[in-house]
């Protein structure tokens, strides 16, 4: 008897195979959705993050612009201010402003004659408030002789009060206001002379050691002229290296090397390029530090890997028959590059150019070494001036104690955040309006 099994119909076979196929089909099918749904969480996980950082920083900055400001009585009397009635602004300038104010307070709470209590009394307004007077009065001399109703800059603890910062039913022992100073600040505000305007100092002034009083002015210049600087630098040696490198350099062990270092260089972290450039530019060639001509050196020199990459990039996208159709109508090899592949290209390098700004914005690590961490009050006017940059007076604000500098802290990042979505936005708006595809 034959037990050797008869071969399964020739159908069958087939259909296993079909089957088999189906089933890893169907795991195939599970795999990729898996995947989508895990790719779909990760943008949703780091969007909610980027999303809770930026609620918890303008939740925390927008108040700063706002101040609080008292309004008082002010008794400009011209035997106090102008007794010569000749008007020079030297004159206006010397007088005692600090003064008429307390005696505005005064009047307000005529009940109050103790030395201390006067002196609590005083601290409802800045210490910079007859500055600011001044400057208003010598912007509008008709004030003098009057007795105008004049907002007065609070101090940075009533204005903490005042936006809700400090919790007025909270122990005495545990916020930094008194119950006398929030009986007269909630009398203020019963009679209407307590109010939040907005915060032009924060725009307007430089930094100061009073919350109240400090601004972004002088680091928004010093930013201003390191980055105009660094893009008159690094922008031309940047493309000239693009198109050395890409058009004319020979292709051997050199070049390749240089090409390796530029992609190295890349990829330096930024504090490295601070200690270049205190080595280099301030202890062998002697620039003076804490300059934005300083700041702009190291920031070229940190930017011009990032721009020669993208300049390298958009000039490999102009395609070869450009340049074979200018050499063909007798177009020389200088005249090529700068008549017809440099227009077509410029618009991806200025799209790396602007990259290459936006990180230079950012950074504060390099500024830290050259000096830039210095206390700078007056705004710069040039590149030679003392200054700071936006980063690096976010960096020193969020270091002081007070409550106020939180919120400017907040704000001046809210800021910082702002001209960096500009410039980012601007590459990819000339990307997509010059761009070319072949």
């Amino acid at each position: 008897m034959n037990n050797t099994p008869s071969p399964p119909p020739a159908s069958d076979a087939p259909r296993r195979t079909i089957d088999i196929v189906n089933a890893s089909l169907k795991r195939r099918y599970a795999r990729e959705r898996r995947f989508r749904r895990l790719g779909a969480f990760a943008v949703a996980l780091g969007l909610s993050f980027v999303v809770l950082l930026f609620t918890d920083i303008v939740s925390k900055g927008y108040t700063a612009f706002a101040q609080t400001y008292i309004q008082l009585p002010l008794n400009l009397s011209a035997e106090v201010i102008d007794p010569s009635g000749s008007r020079e602004p030297a004159t206006l300038a010397a007088a005692n402003y600090t003064k008429l104010i307390r005696d505005a307070l005064r009047q307000q709470f005529p009940d109050l004659t103790e030395r201390q209590a006067l002196r609590r009394l005083y601290a409802l307004v800045s210490v910079g408030a007859g500055d600011l007077v001044r400057e208003q009065v010598l912007a509008e001399p008709a004030l003098i002789g009057t007795t105008p109703e004049l907002w007065v800059l609070a101090d940075d603890d009533i204005d903490m009060l005042v936006k809700g910062n400090i919790d007025r039913t909270a122990a005495p022992e545990d916020r930094r206001v008194s119950d006398e100073t929030i009986g007269w600040v909630t009398q203020l505000e019963q009679q209407g002379r307590v109010a939040k305007r907005f915060n032009t100092i924060f725009l307007t002034h430089g930094t100061s050691r009073e919350p109240e009083l400090a601004g972004i002015a002088g680091a928004l210049m010093g930013s201003f002229y390191t980055l105009l600087l660094t893009l008159l630098l690094s922008f031309p040696i940047g493309v000239g290296a693009a198109l050395y490198l890409e058009e004319f350099a020979p292709k051997n062990r050199w070049t390749d090397l240089i090409e390796v270092n530029i992609n190295n260089l890349a990829a330096v972290p930024s504090i490295v390029f601070g200690l270049l450039g205190l080595a280099v530019f301030i202890g062998f060639f002697g620039i003076p530090r804490s300059t934005p001509l300083v700041a702009a050196l190291v920031m070229t020199i940190m930017t011009l890997p990032t721009i020669i990459i993208a300049s390298r990039v958009a000039l490999k996208s102009v395609p070869p028959s450009i340049r074979e159709a200018a050499l063909g109508v007798g177009a020389s090899a200088l005249q090529t590059q700068f008549h017809h592949v440099l227009p077509l290209a410029l618009p991806g390098m200025l799209t790396g150019a602007i990259i290459g700004m936006a990180r230079a914005l950012g950074e504060s690590a390099p500024l830290l070494m050259i000096g830039m961490i210095a206390f700078i009050v007056d705004i710069p006017s040039g590149f030679t001036d003392s200054a700071t940059v936006l980063p690096v007076q976010i960096f020193l604000w969020a270091d002081s104690p007070e409550r106020a500098f939180v919120e400017r802290t907040s704000a001046a990042i809210i800021v910082l955040l702002a001209f960096l979505f500009l410039m980012n936005l601007a590459a990819v708006l000339l990307r997509r309006k010059f761009e070319r595809r072949w």
